[in-house]
């Protein structure tokens, strides 16, 4: 059974970068995200890569300033996140599609996922 371990999550201004990472021991060739949740919300899909082509998916929220990839190598994932806004603010997940491909379900459907880490905490302040 492999782990998620996301690290990377802190405090920021507003307009400010951090980036995510997510250690995927015992992981390799599945399709995995990123997602979000923050107080009194559902969990929210913010972005998705695919294994194989490596398709990537994101939401329209953080379209155009977040940046999914990943170290197959070193079974690593990343999110690096710029122009951070306080709406950006919650616990970011790390997420993995676990056993036999199944493409089914949208990218960005926290259902499409099996395999979750325990998260780490953004906050951005205005």
């Amino acid at each position: 059974q492999g782990m998620l371990v996301e690290s990377g999550g802190g405090s920021v201004q507003a307009g400010g970068s951090l980036r995510l990472s997510c250690a995927a021991s015992g992981y390799s060739n599945y399709d995995m995200g990123w997602f979000r949740q923050a107080p009194g919300k559902e969990r929210e899909g913010v972005a998705a890569i695919y294994t194989g082509a490596g398709a990537r998916y994101y939401s329209d929220s953080v379209k155009g300033r977040f940046v999914i990839s990943q170290d197959g190598a070193k079974n690593m994932l990343f999110l690096q996140m710029n122009s951070l806004k306080p709406e950006d603010s919650a616990v970011y997940y790390c997420a993995a599609k676990v056993g036999a491909l199944d493409r089914r379900l949208p990218a960005l459907y926290a259902q499409k996922y099996n395999s979750w880490g325990q998260g780490t905490q953004v906050t951005v302040s205005s």
